[in-house]
């Protein structure tokens, strides 16, 4: 991740809750169906509940966002998982509230009016790329990996990957036309963002040029990529990395070449699992360098020769890693590239919040996304 992006990982527990107090459904009726269990005392879960469906939370009012949401939901009581929605919704909501701050909430909510100043003035070119179709983004061998049952799926995933190096992975996945599409949006994008002056966030702080694509709609689309296809990769994998529990995403472009990025320094991701995909144009340069995993006590340590690999891009071609794998992309020397890529977390931000376990309370650090 970039230096001063670290996700902090505290352990340390949080103040006691509060007394619990049981949240009334709409008629004022503390009990029954839609309401919460007259015992509940706002806790989550240490294990997800894989299986579980959340549901969707994309049209309800909060201070939290709705994605927010349906990652927690797999953390619920086991007897509040198939409560009414407006139950689990206010359930969790709760707890958040509880162990969030003022200044985490507020955070949240500004970023939620930026993406609506966004949503609400931007216009797309193509609408096609906002709802993920598999025939029509992906390559007919990546989409015949996964559509075969679930006792040879990770077999059927295995025998399109390669690995070059310890712990890299790269198979080709997206169709050239779905490449060209997705360039023009962005472009379209930056067009509109220099007529209007509208002041938008970076993907991150060691890129200055490229979009974020959660901020103008494509959230929910790449929300369903890493469901449905980037959490099997992982699960095989990944699996000491959050495997096929990844619940969180950030997906952006970065644009290297004249006027734009030209080289990104030796660094780690922000995430659990990196899908890293050429989109394109016609470049020349701009290898991807590895020198192995690290901890952060050891991240500057010398790499051994078996770490060392040097990744040439190849439009439509995708390279899968740990986010903790150190790497760098060497300065493209010309014409433009440009890249998608999907930051993974199994979960997203940073919030303590508290768990029961058979031996009793305890705390479980879940992150939830906060970019600033």
């Amino acid at each position: 991740m970039p230096a001063d992006g670290a996700a902090d990982r505290q352990t340390n527990s949080p103040s006691s809750p509060l007394p619990a107090t049981p949240i009334p459904t709409a008629n004022g009726n503390a009990n029954g169906i839609g309401s919460l269990p007259m015992n509940s005392n706002f806790r989550l879960r240490l294990n997800p509940r894989q299986d579980h469906q959340p549901e969707s939370y994309e049209d309800l009012q909060s201070e939290f966002t709705p994605l927010l949401f349906s990652s927690l939901e797999r953390y619920l009581p086991p007897n509040l998982l198939n409560v009414t929605r407006d139950t689990k919704h206010r359930y969790m909501r709760e707890v958040l509230r509880r162990y969030s701050t003022e200044g985490e909430r507020n955070r949240v909510q500004k970023h939620r009016e930026y993406r609506m100043r966004i949503i609400s003035n931007y216009q797309p070119l193509y609408r096609d790329l906002y709802k993920l179709n598999a025939t029509n983004f992906f390559t007919p061998s990546f989409i015949k990996a996964f559509m075969v049952g679930d006792h040879i799926r990770d077999e059927s995933i295995k025998s399109i990957m390669s690995e070059p190096a310890p712990g890299i992975y790269t198979f080709n996945m997206l169709q050239p036309h779905f490449c060209e599409m997705l360039v023009a949006e962005v472009e379209n994008f930056e067009k509109w963002i220099l007529e209007t002056k509208f002041r938008v966030m970076r993907p991150n702080t060691m890129n200055k040029f490229g979009a974020v694509l959660d901020d103008f709609g494509m959230d929910a689309m790449l929300e369903k990529l890493m469901e449905d296809f980037i959490r099997h990769i992982s699960k095989i994998f990944f699996a000491d990395v959050g495997g096929f529990a990844l619940d969180s995403h950030h997906g952006f472009v970065v644009e290297y070449g004249f006027n734009r990025d030209v080289e990104l320094g030796f660094h780690v991701d922000d995430s659990e699992v990196t899908l890293n995909v050429c989109l394109g144009k016609q470049f020349s340069g701009g290898e991807l360098y590895f020198r192995g995993v690290r901890c952060d006590k050891h991240m500057n340590t010398e790499a051994l020769p078996e770490e060392i690999f040097d990744y040439s891009h190849v439009p439509g071609h995708a390279i899968i890693h740990r986010g903790r794998h150190r790497h760098g992309a060497r300065a493209t020397t010309a014409g433009q590239r440009i890249n998608l890529l999907l930051w993974c977390r199994r979960y997203a931000g940073s919030i303590r919040l508290p768990y029961d376990t058979i031996h009793g309370p305890s705390t479980i650090y879940l992150k939830y996304i906060f970019f600033s």
